[in-house]
């Protein structure tokens, strides 16, 4: 007998090795050799001929030899390969027959109709008692996915497994009911702590979403804080670059004084060196004049650091400016403040005066800069002419 069972182990295991896809990560040898153990572990605890033993042993290790052919109704498509194995080892049509209504026995909705049938379908869930049986869960979920099947999310997929706990599965052999009934129940309390455990998180996720929208309907859009933020950052980035350029003329004609002052007027009481007064007079005045532009567009202007309740209520003063409030007593402006900030219309006002205000500012910097640089372009150019035309005139 034990013959019989190593030929129908290699024919399964040859059939699953050069025909079953890799895509069937539950329904493959490994879950056969689980049946078959569990068809013997049943076998052996209860009082069944031995010729039912074999025949319920063939029928476990071909039961799901089907899906090499077919997904769907693959029971039916066990029938060619036991029929042709038990045929070519002389089996009768009667045993045949037994060992086809032992497998079709393995479909979800079949209630069993003897003994056999029983065995055969305990048998084939008996991994819902094993502590392993959340991974295989998982690899039935895969299988599924892969095969365009069914597409289950985490949630779904322990719904549909509690569901088959509870409502779909029972075990129909003494045996099976003493002995696997405990693991089933603890992997379905499993099972309810899982969902549990999504449920909560499930709520969560819709909790934060709900506070996200209304933080989003309750404060400035996206879009305004942006605009806001970038003028703002433009501002400055302008205002620092115009301050670099009044200290770059502020060395550059500090320097031509400081040479001029150094090496060329204590000469010029020379009678050689006297046609080179007005050229270098001319040099010094445009550079004094860039100076004093310089730092006329750098130099910051003073407020007086106070502001009264009529300014602000009129909305005539800005208070993000330190020059408006350094003045003020911490709890008047701390009063202003809270005022400013209970009103997003007065935000946005503030807001937007302190980018005018800004922009005020930049404007006279930059007029200042360019009259600068004009004054001493044309410093330099006329300078350079005058000693040009005072040695050619030599």
């Amino acid at each position: 007998m034990d013959s019989i069972y190593q030929k129908a182990d290699d024919f399964v295991f040859k059939l699953f090795k050069e025909q079953l896809p890799s895509t069937f990560l539950y329904h493959n040898y490994n879950h056969t050799l689980r049946v078959v153990k569990s068809t013997k572990e049943i076998i052996e605890a209860s009082e069944i001929a031995p010729k039912t033993q074999e025949l319920l042993l063939l029928a476990a290790w071909f039961h799901d030899t089907g899906y090499v052919k077919s997904i769907k109704n693959h029971e039916e498509a066990c029938t060619s390969f036991v029929s042709a194995f038990m045929q070519q080892h002389g089996y009768t049509e009667s045993d045949i027959t037994q060992v086809k209504q032992c497998i079709f026995a393995t479909k979800l909705t079949h209630e069993p109709k003897n003994l056999m049938e029983s065995i055969i379908k305990d048998a084939d869930t008996s991994h819902f008692s094993k502590p392993y049986f959340l991974e295989l869960t998982e690899f039935l979920r895969e299988e599924l996915s892969l095969h365009k099947l069914c597409e289950f999310t985490t949630p779904e997929w322990l719904e549909e497994n509690i569901k088959m706990f509870t409502q779909q599965h029972r075990y129909y052999t003494d045996y099976a009911a003493r002995n696997w009934k405990e693991g089933k129940d603890k992997n379905l309390l499993l099972l309810l702590e899982k969902k549990k455990k999504e449920d909560n998180k499930l709520a969560k996720e819709k909790t934060k979403a709900a506070l996200k929208a209304q933080y989003k309907n309750t404060t400035p859009e996206r879009s305004i804080q942006t605009l806001y933020r970038t003028t703002l950052r433009n501002h400055i980035k302008l205002s620092d670059i115009a301050d670099t350029k009044a200290n770059i003329l502020l060395s550059i004609n500090a320097i031509i004084i400081s040479f001029a002052l150094g090496n060329i007027v204590p000469k010029l009481d020379a009678p050689s060196n006297r046609h080179l007064m007005i050229p270098t007079f001319i040099l010094i005045c445009f550079s004094v004049a860039s100076i004093v532009l310089s730092v006329m567009s750098t130099r910051p202007n003073v407020t007086n650091g106070e502001f009264t309740e009529e300014q602000l209520k009129n909305n005539k003063i800005n208070i993000l400016f330190f020059g408006n409030f350094y003045k003020m007593p911490f709890e008047q402006y701390a009063s202003a403040m809270d005022k400013l900030i209970k009103n997003k219309d007065n935000i946005y006002n503030a807001l937007t005066k302190d980018l005018y205000l800004l922009g005020v500012v930049l404007n006279r910097k930059y007029k200042l800069l360019r009259w600068t640089y004009t004054i001493f372009m044309t410093g330099i150019l006329i300078s350079v002419f005058s000693y040009i035309l005072a040695f050619w005139l030599i």
